[in-house]
């Protein structure tokens, strides 16, 4: 029988990068897990994937031992990577900051499509162009 966690901590970590500064500190302290053993995992697991951020679930067990799995980056840290972006506009409806082609799209939601809720390619499309559109960026999914 499998063990169940007693807590479940979930962050936003960039890959390689996780010390035992806040966030992860703060998170993990009240825990009782070895926050150092924590990040030197953490941190050889991810060391390929270096600069995206990773959202992180971390189940905690009884005993203070502890596992944890990664997630694909969230959807506005992609988009932001493919235009080269700092930030989306302020105002989405009225700035728009940037523009996705068919490609850029494309290659989105190839990478995101183990965390989305879609069926095929064209779903996780429209899914990528709907997060740009709230971002304040333009796609040529819709015209």
């Amino acid at each position: 029988m499998a063990k169940k966690p007693t807590r479940v901590v979930k962050l936003q970590l960039k890959a390689g990068q996780a010390n035992p500064a806040p966030p992860v500190g703060t998170a993990l302290g009240p825990t009782g897990i070895q926050i150092a053993d924590f990040c030197k995992q953490f941190n050889d697991k991810t060391k390929d994937q270096m600069g995206k951020v990773l959202p992180t679930v971390i189940n905690i067990y009884e005993d203070r031992s502890f596992d944890f799995y990664t997630k694909q980056p969230p959807m506005t840290w992609w988009i932001k990577d493919a235009l080269k972006l700092a930030s989306g506009s302020k105002e989405a409806h009225k700035t728009k900051v940037g523009h996705l082609t068919l490609d850029q799209l494309k290659v989105i939601a190839e990478g995101k499509m183990p965390d989305l809720n879609a069926n095929d390619l064209d779903m996780a499309m429209s899914i990528v162009a709907g997060s740009a559109r709230s971002m304040g960026i333009t796609s040529d999914l819709r015209k």
